[in-house]
């Protein structure tokens, strides 16, 4: 099976502080990894390794074919910047298109295809500055698809939001997973990280890697979130204050 995404021996350090150290890894192309574990533990920098967005301290992140889509989070946006949401996707297309060079008509296809998708092409000339955070989240999602990338990278994407937009996200996913794209995303969703077919658990070295049922055990979750897990019943229940479940 062909390899999308490969780590070895990763270590990315940012000064003196070790943010993320030890990571082997293997995606295959047309799968899905969930990477979890407690805040600071090197989810997002891992990401950006992948994305070569910071520059490893020792060892290799590789990513098969053309560079791939990083998703992040959705932040405020000073209200002096007039960009709309359509003009917010577009920069998707600017990398393999060019800065003065005008859209093809295949580059407004995958704009307007991506709008669709995340049911947000009335939005297209509203202000991204307006929207709410779901729909600015939609918005970046968009904007990742926009790309047609073979490896999309999400950064939380679901992290917080309504119930619409979270479940428009998750089935985008699936279907970028089905088409044969490769997708890695952090989470702190145990439910989340059930849906992809690989389990990353890190906490800056990582824990455990494998399919959900061997990685979300008690004993590895309790090893990587220590004091916020609660035992209901049978179930195991991530209790992290600073995230919404």
């Amino acid at each position: 099976m062909t390899s999308a995404i490969t780590a070895e021996n990763l270590e990315v350090r940012y000064g003196d502080a070790v943010a993320l150290s030890g990571v082997d890894l293997t995606v295959p192309a047309g799968s899905s990894l969930a990477v979890i574990g407690p805040n600071g533990s090197g989810k997002s920098t891992l990401l950006a390794a992948i994305a070569r967005t910071v520059k490893p301290s020792t060892g290799t992140a590789h990513v098969t074919g053309p560079p791939p889509a990083l998703v992040l989070q959705a932040t405020d946006v000073d209200k002096s910047l007039p960009i709309t949401v359509r003009d917010t996707v577009s920069l998707a297309r600017y990398p393999t298109v060019g800065l003065l060079r005008r859209f093809r008509p295949a580059d407004r296809d995958a704009i307007d295809r991506a709008l669709a998708r995340m049911a947000i092409a009335d939005l297209a000339s509203r202000q991204f500055h307006d929207l709410s955070g779901g729909q600015r989240q939609r918005v970046l999602v968009a904007q990742g698809l926009a790309q047609e990338c073979d490896v999309l990278l999400l950064d939380e994407p679901v992290n917080g939001l309504d119930l619409a937009s979270r479940a428009l996200i998750l089935d985008v996913i699936d279907e970028e997973v089905a088409s044969g794209r490769t997708v890695v995303m952090t989470t702190h969703s145990l439910d989340d990280a059930r849906r992809c077919h690989q389990v990353l658990l890190l906490d800056t070295t990582p824990i455990a890697v494998g399919p959900p049922s061997a990685v979300l055990t008690e004993e590895h979750l309790q090893q990587g979130f220590s004091g916020q897990l609660i035992r209901v019943g049978d179930n195991v229940i991530l209790d992290d204050p600073h995230h919404d479940h």
